[in-house]
């Protein structure tokens, strides 16, 4: 991996798409413009149903404006660096592809756990595009593992190295606390696959992010 002009500049077609495309369903939905019931993941209709498409088709509605606002302003501030970073790598039209293949699958991947968790419950139900922003998210702290995360109510930034271990104890910890109606589980997956998606695809992305770190 090129260690000089790694990251560089294009208009970030995927990630405009994919942010205008959510709202404008979200929105939609929002005004019963669409049946959101119907694009919900419900793990029951998914596996006895074979309502497959509910995998992709529920990070395409969200629970409410600060919902859809929270995740497309995390998407759009992290969208383009990996976005940057696929292209530097597979070329100006092959990043591109290959950054919506991740944010696409990461919908699907990021909600396994919880598919085979309530398979049989009828009643759970979840909306929202955070597994596959969490994935878009830790690939960018491969990519720029020294850059710098704000956290809310934190006035400085959190490393990004330090801000990803924390970030996925906290996951794990309210999963398994299971108080609130957060989807920790797919924030969890959602977050490993963003690391995983890029490595299988470049393993000498790690090199590089050590390398970032100064252990190499």
């Amino acid at each position: 991996m090129p260690r000089s002009g790694f990251f560089i500049t294009f208009v970030n077609v995927a990630t405009i798409v994919i942010i205008l495309l959510t709202a404008a369903v979200s929105v939609f939905a929002f005004y019963g413009g669409l049946d959101i019931h119907g694009l919900k993941f419900n793990a029951y209709a998914i596996w006895h149903r074979r309502q497959w498409y509910r995998m992709l088709t529920y990070g395409l509605v969200h629970g409410g404006w600060g919902h859809l606002i929270f995740n497309m302003l995390t998407l759009w501030f992290f969208g383009p660096l990996v976005e940057d970073g696929f292209a530097a790598l597979f070329g100006e039209v092959g990043g591109p592809i290959v950054f919506a293949s991740m944010y696409v699958s990461a919908l699907a991947v990021s909600t396994v756990g919880d598919l085979l968790k309530y398979r049989n419950d009828p009643y759970y139900n979840a909306v929202g595009a955070s597994g596959a922003v969490s994935a878009v998210l830790f690939a960018a702290i491969l990519f720029q593992p020294r850059m710098g995360i704000f956290i809310m109510f934190i006035p400085i930034p959190v490393p990004a190295w330090l801000f990803a271990p924390l970030y996925l104890v906290y996951c794990v910890y309210m999963a398994r606390r299971n108080v609130d109606n957060i989807g920790h589980s797919a924030h969890f997956w959602g977050a490993v696959y963003g690391l995983v998606f890029p490595i299988l695809c470049y393993p000498g992305i790690v090199t590089w992010c050590l390398s970032q770190l100064h252990l190499l």
